[in-house]
């Protein structure tokens, strides 16, 4: 491969032709050389972004000052003159908190820009590597020819395979081009905007709470961008929780909003402190309200910080014990999108630890980086805190609706082809999955389970999803294959076994039959399985656990029914499994 490492060109970088152009008042570039691409940095970008945000503490600050000497002014000044100046602050108060909107969208669009360019780059490094395969070689104009320097002589087949590889650069080429042309479009709209104004009163008329996803995406649609950024800056609770909305007005709302809700805690948290003494169940309430402050600070840390994927937030509420979702990439523009539900116990105080299991889906970019995937931490119910609660199906059925209209939202606000939704719940969160599509419906390709008590249902053709795409994982050592239904439970304590001997199913009756249905990892229950090592319940995520791989290639789609599957981080993307039928995965999932 004699194509240089960084490629020597007098190019601008990429995204700065489509700004150049946009700036000159001309189209944007059309083209991206191949050397651009190769030296692009998306960090920079993706650092470029998020000082632009930065700027939002600022403004917030200088707000709040105006809001100070306000109140100042009014207890010292009446008359005319100062109702005067204090309508004048006032505006000025309004046309700085107007910019905050336009900061965080500068933000995600550099941060987009930046994902977006990623996948070229991989895609780039995958032609890159197919051409060395092949004893090619790439110049700095992106021309394929045969390599001189290699031992053996040309050949017929030098032909079709330059042909492959010319198309696999065409193709990262014209990604990266089709994300610098909508990037600059975006930010000539916003730069448009500084001048004609920011924002627009849209008009009477707003979605119920029930309306469908696909009619608030269409309400949306027939607003002005000015308009969109009124609502977002003035009506943030109606447009942070609106399925259909898109994910980056939903997330600037959401943010407007976080410092709000983390004053809401400390209000609370301030309240049970003046108790004093405090009794025991205000000492209680005051640990969870400071749990959930942690959470709710942790939360705020990720989503400014500079980690890659991006995060947005999809929604918040702070109150009883707190409920987020939270996406790390957009999955408004991502090829691949994963829905994970979490299982009992959790809630805002445990967010940061559940943000985590959602981040090693991060495996689905090591093993095809170009692709984009999106994960969301999906914890918008009110999961269960103990065992009793865990031991009835009333809180999965009630967060069956919620989470219906959340996939419906995705399908409804994605742009482009549409993504592969994945849904996947562990543990009491399977339960969520499973009875929300049985008895609501979900826009996903593919269901995954792990950890699972059941699913509500006794075969996986009653989820509403192929059964080639119910998948399931139960790790040989998790204590939840020991659970038994509540019929054997009642059976065993008849003939006078103990209660705790009949719950985890010592008496050793029904193979197949746990709490809440049949076993998804059991062989009857119609669906696949991917293996998983000795790493207990909550050990699915593990780096060292294939059933972590496992997940991540039911994402992407790249998955083998009778054996190994050939797909590694080394593998071109073609050489992966794509098996659709029914079958049972077993073996190793890596080549070494």
């Amino acid at each position: 491969m004699t194509a240089p490492a960084r490629p020597r060109t007098d190019a601008e970088p990429v995204g700065a032709g489509g700004r150049v152009a946009a700036e000159r008042g001309g189209p944007p570039a059309p083209v991206v050389g191949y050397a651009q691409l190769w030296a692009a940095d998306p960090g920079a970008w993706q650092a470029a972004g998020a000082a632009w945000c930065g700027l939002t503490a600022l403004v917030e600050t200088r707000a709040g000052e105006l809001s100070t000497d306000a109140r100042a002014l009014r207890v010292a000044w009446s008359g005319r003159a100062a109702t005067a100046a204090d309508g004048r602050l006032a505006g000025l108060r309004g046309e700085l908190t107007s910019v905050a909107p336009a900061l965080i969208e500068a933000d995600q669009v550099l941060a987009e820009f930046a994902g977006r360019l990623a996948v070229a780059k991989g895609r780039l490094a995958a032609a890159v590597a197919l051409a060395e395969g092949a004893g090619l070689q790439i110049d700095r104009h992106g021309r394929v020819a045969a390599d001189p320097a290699r031992s053996q002589p040309p050949s017929e087949r030098d032909g079709p395979a330059a042909a492959r590889v010319a198309a696999a650069l065409r193709a990262a080429l014209e990604l990266a081009g089709a994300a610098d042309r909508a990037a600059t479009a975006r930010l000539d709209e916003l730069a448009t905007a500084a001048v004609d104004g920011w924002q627009a009163p849209p008009p009477p008329g707003r979605p119920g709470p029930g309306a469908a996803p696909v009619e608030v995406r269409a309400w949306w649609a027939g607003l002005t961008p000015a308009q969109r950024r009124w609502l977002v800056g003035h009506e943030p609770t109606l447009v942070g929780r609106l399925d259909g909305v898109p994910v980056a007005a939903r997330y600037q709302a959401n943010r407007l909003l976080l410092g709000a809700r983390r004053e809401e805690l400390v209000a609370e948290r301030r309240r049970l402190l003046s108790r004093v003494p405090p009794g025991p169940v205000d000492a209680l309430r005051l640990r969870r309200v400071e749990a959930r402050l942690a959470g709710l600070e942790a939360l705020a840390d990720r989503l400014g910080g500079p980690q890659v994927p991006r995060a947005y937030l999809l929604g918040l509420d702070p109150t009883g014990e707190g409920r987020v979702v939270v996406s790390l990439g957009d999955p408004d523009h991502a090829d691949r999108v994963v829905t994970y539900v979490p299982g009992m116990t959790a809630g805002l105080d445990d967010a940061p630890g559940e943000l985590a299991r959602v981040a090693r889906q991060g495996r689905c970019a090591t093993l095809d980086p170009g692709e984009q995937t999106a994960a969301v931490l999906w914890l918008d119910y009110d999961a269960p805190d103990f065992l009793h609660e865990a031991a009835t199906a009333g809180q999965a059925r009630d967060a069956g609706p919620a989470l219906h209209r959340f996939q419906e939202g995705l399908r409804a606000s994605h742009e482009g082809p549409p993504a592969r939704q994945t849904v996947l719940g562990h543990s009491y969160g399977s339960l969520v999955v499973g009875m929300a599509a049985r008895d609501h419906g979900l826009a996903a390709d593919a269901l995954v389970f792990v950890g699972s008590p059941g699913v509500g249902v006794a075969q996986a053709a009653e989820l509403g999803v192929p059964p080639g795409q119910v998948w399931a994982s139960s790790a040989p050592d998790d204590v939840i294959r020991l659970t038994r239904p509540p019929a054997d439970l009642a059976r065993q304590m008849l003939l006078g076994t103990s209660p705790l001997a009949a719950v985890l199913g010592l008496g050793g009756q029904g193979e197949h039959e746990l709490w809440f249905g049949r076993d998804p990892a059991g062989g009857g229950f119609g669906g696949r399985t991917f293996p998983s090592g000795r790493h207990g319940h909550v050990g699915y995520w593990d780096p060292a656990n294939p059933a972590l791989d496992g997940m991540a290639r039911i994402v992407l789609g790249r998955y083998s029914a009778d054996g190994p599957c050939p797909g590694t981080t080394r593998a071109p993307v073609a050489a992966w499994c794509d098996v659709r039928g029914p079958g049972r995965w077993s073996g190793s999932v890596t080549r070494r």
